[in-house]
């Protein structure tokens, strides 16, 4: 039998211990992951700004950093902040006295029952969801000091990041295992999906939650922030999206008696909310990237299960660069020097 030469054997070696300390380092910081994720976001978003002031404007990369920090919390950091300020505020009555929600979702049931036939929720399932949803309120409000954690973990990556931005991309360059051109492909897809997400779907929501606020305005609901918020929240989720918010809220307008109001805001959810996703995601996509609908869709769903929050970003660049990847494959092994399919 033909025996392993030394060198191989040290390869081998040497790639296990590689192995093994990166599980190991995985499991003690995965916690971090999605501050990484999250710089890695705002860096490619600062990308065009760092290298002018730095290279046109020659500003000490120290003070480029700290600028696009401080920027970040002003523009970004600040308004989420204030978000999850409101939704506390407002979920934290209802830890204490689910009644309000247990009313709506039993009126909303007599109602359907009593004109349509339809059951939508048992007793017990009734509670469940009620039980569910006050656990799950508890839980946004602790994990606080999480976010502020990987907050202070993210900014500390992304200065880093920033001051070392030559030498970080030239590392990346040098050691992606592809032709030059096809490494380019990668690292250019990779921009413009992290762009078109990272601003797209933050800008879609904003514009979603907006319409919807007014329409909440227009036909007398209660709370029409904070439903406004939870329509921006719920323009994320993969199929439904935004009906989340205002066909329950029509339904108890209905339910009420408000004929008038609820008709509006059913109308007002079909046409102005539903068409104003089709109208700015089409400007957005026209302007950002180009991503298919279905990459977006199944990207959300697999990002959110993977990453948590920052799956909405790179999920869909997840999906995406699957099926680059398969065309660098394919151009990498796939043809010989002539081009014919090997």
């Amino acid at each position: 039998m033909e025996q392993l030469h030394p060198n191989k054997v040290r390869q081998f070696f040497f790639l296990a211990i590689i192995i093994l300390l990166f599980w190991v380092i995985w499991q003690q910081m995965y916690f971090m992951f999605s501050a990484f994720l999250g710089s890695i976001a705002l860096y490619v978003l600062m990308r065009k700004m760092v290298f002018k002031l730095i290279i046109e404007k020659k500003w000490k990369r120290w003070a480029v950093a700290l600028l696009m920090i401080v920027a970040s919390l002003v523009i970004i950091i600040l308004p989420f902040a204030w978000i999850i300020k409101i939704l506390i505020t407002k979920i934290e009555p209802l830890i204490a006295d689910p009644t309000p929600i247990n009313l709506m979702i039993s009126r909303i049931d007599v109602y359907l029952q009593g004109h349509f036939h339809i059951q939508t929720l048992s007793v017990q399932n009734r509670d469940t969801l009620i039980s569910s949803a006050t656990a799950l309120a508890p839980k946004l409000i602790g994990s606080s000091l999480v976010m502020i954690t990987n907050l202070g973990i993210m900014y500390f990556i992304l200065y880093f990041m920033i001051v070392k931005c030559n030498d970080m991309e030239l590392w990346l360059r040098r050691n992606l295992p592809f032709k030059n051109q096809n490494s380019e492909k990668v690292i250019s897809e990779m921009r413009e999906m992290v762009k078109a997400n990272a601003i797209g779907i933050p800008v879609l929501a904003l514009i979603q939650g907006v319409v919807a606020m007014i329409g909440y305005f227009m036909f007398g609901s209660t709370e029409p922030v904070l439903w406004g918020i939870i329509t921006g929240i719920c323009s994320v989720v993969p199929l439904v999206g935004t009906m989340l918010a205002w066909v329950p809220l029509s339904l108890y307008l209905f339910a009420t008696g408000h004929q008038g109001p609820g008709l509006g805001l059913l109308l007002w959810g079909l046409i102005v909310i539903g068409s104003s996703d089709n109208v700015f995601r089409f400007i957005l996509q026209k302007r950002l990237a180009n991503v298919h609908p279905l990459i977006t869709i199944f990207g959300v769903i697999i990002g959110v299960n993977l990453f948590g929050f920052m799956g909405l970003i790179y999920g869909p660049l997840l999906l995406s660069m699957f099926f680059l990847f398969v065309k660098i494959y394919i151009d990498e092994f796939g043809k010989d020097k002539n081009g014919v399919p090997q």
